[in-house]
């Protein structure tokens, strides 16, 4: 299991039964929905990616629209995190919009020539923040403490929650629960402006990478979740091709930037080598 801690985090199995017939069947419905694609030309693949992708440059709103979430608890989505206008945010924001719309994945993820890192880091977590909350807002339904009663990623990995100020020792909570946790912590993050700052020309704090990091690595662990545990409930709503674009755009950032040690990618490391080999 994955525990959260203040400093370092540890690392062990949890020791249960492996559903043979189940991972057989997680790894089936990924090779349908997602590996073809490398088996496509790649003009095909751009324009599939680029109708995703322009939807993520969209307003929340829409978005929801499109993906068909209008109906849904909407209590459970968080408003959409933005850049103030005017903002060197708000710039990068343009040229990340810019580059999704065109369907080219590596060239969005690149740092934009003469532009600062860590302004590049700041715009792109908050992107990746609303991707994820709009994504597993999608199975808020069906996500519960009664079917998810831990935070897993198959059968040999357990995440327990701690965020070192309130919840100082590692607490084992329903994947909901960690996942409310989870955003309301990221939140607190992107809204302290010492961590987070808004006004152009403002330092980044000394520590801001390992910040961004620690975020990365715990959205990471929604996304292994949403694959181990609902990938076929996602498949029977049609939205895998919106999972599996949202998930190869953060699997490439995350590569480009060294944001996730190796040994937390284990869950679904099979899936990530199939999206960075060919790159």
């Amino acid at each position: 299991m994955f525990l959260d801690s203040p400093k370092l985090e540890g690392k062990s199995c949890k020791k249960t039964k492996v559903s043979v017939f189940t991972s057989s069947l997680f790894f089936f419905f990924f090779n349908l929905a997602f590996l073809p694609s490398y088996n496509q030309t790649k003009q095909r693949e751009d324009q599939k990616s680029s109708s995703i992708l322009r939807a993520l440059g969209s307003s929340f709103s829409e978005a929801m629209s499109l993906f068909g979430l209008g109906s849904r608890n909407q209590r459970t989505f968080r408003p959409k995190k933005s850049a103030p206008s005017g903002s060197k945010g708000a710039q990068l924001r343009k040229h990340i919009d810019a580059t999704l719309g065109s369907g080219n994945l590596r060239e969005a993820v690149r740092l934009p020539t003469g532009e600062d890192l860590n302004e590049w880091l700041a715009v792109n977590t908050v992107d990746f923040f609303n991707q994820v909350n709009l994504l597993y807002g999608t199975l808020t339904e069906f996500c519960t403490p009664e079917n998810c009663p831990t935070m897993t990623a198959g059968p040999k990995y357990e995440y327990r929650w701690a965020d070192g100020v309130q919840i100082k020792k590692p607490i084992e909570v329903s994947a909901p629960k960690y996942v409310e946790y989870l955003m309301d912590w990221i939140e607190s993050q992107l809204d302290d402006e010492s961590i987070f700052p808004q006004k152009l020309g403002t330092p980044f704090p000394p520590n801001f990478k390992d910040v961004v990091k620690t975020i990365f690595k715990r959205l990471f662990r929604v996304y292994a979740h949403i694959y181990h545990s609902h990938f076929q409930k996602i498949v029977s709503l049609k939205e895998e091709a919106h999972l599996n674009t949202c998930f190869k755009h953060f699997i490439l950032f995350t590569h480009e930037f060294g944001l996730i040690d190796k040994k937390e990618l284990a869950p679904l490391q099979e899936l990530i080598e199939s999206i960075i080999v060919p790159y």
